[in-house]
């Protein structure tokens, strides 16, 4: 996929996430579903429909809210610049400062949209564990909460190293097609 060059121009990154996301919800849903017949000794069956129903949940109430949050914090550090890329430095202060909304001068956006987004899919792997498992003890209510919530993280190992594979393919096809 061709990035666009536009001088000056920002990168909302919202979109791109929750077009990741979504691209990837059935195959998570999948990996954590068996993760629960593994760790849980759930069928296939009872574990599908609440771990879509808490994986929709994360995606569309707690991903947008990390990013509203990671925005507003860009806003109140002063990372609302357009900063040279001169520096590594700067690269990695604007890919992790910027995460949520990107500032470039437009030749740089076919590492730093992939590279953004792997920074940020570092907390929305521990908000998406906490959503989720707040989820799932309403549907498993029976089930030890302490327990719960090791299967969520556990669950998310796996579907959180597919979305960094993910954005790692986007960026190497990014940067062998010239940005």
């Amino acid at each position: 996929m061709h990035i666009p060059t536009l001088a000056d121009s920002s990168v909302p990154m919202l979109f791109w996430h929750m077009l990741a996301i979504f691209t990837a919800l059935v195959p998570i849903v999948l990996i954590e579903a068996y993760s629960a017949k593994k760790l849980l000794g759930l069928t296939i069956g009872q574990a599908i429909g609440p771990i879509s129903a808490s994986n929709f949940t994360s995606m569309l109430i707690g991903f947008p809210v990390l990013w509203l949050f990671w925005l507003s914090a860009q806003q109140l550090v002063g990372g609302n610049d357009v900063h040279s890329l001169s520096t590594w430095w700067k690269k990695l202060y604007a890919v992790t400062v910027q995460a949520p909304w990107l500032l470039h001068s437009g030749r740089d956006l076919y590492w730093m949209v992939p590279t953004a987004a792997i920074v940020m899919l570092v907390p929305a792997f521990f908000l998406s564990v906490w959503v989720e498992r707040l989820v799932l003890s309403w549907f498993w209510q029976n089930e030890d909460k302490q327990r719960l919530t090791t299967f969520s993280f556990k669950a998310h190992i796996p579907s959180y190293a597919m979305l960094v594979f993910f954005w790692c393919v986007f960026g190497a096809y990014s940067m062998s097609s010239g940005g």
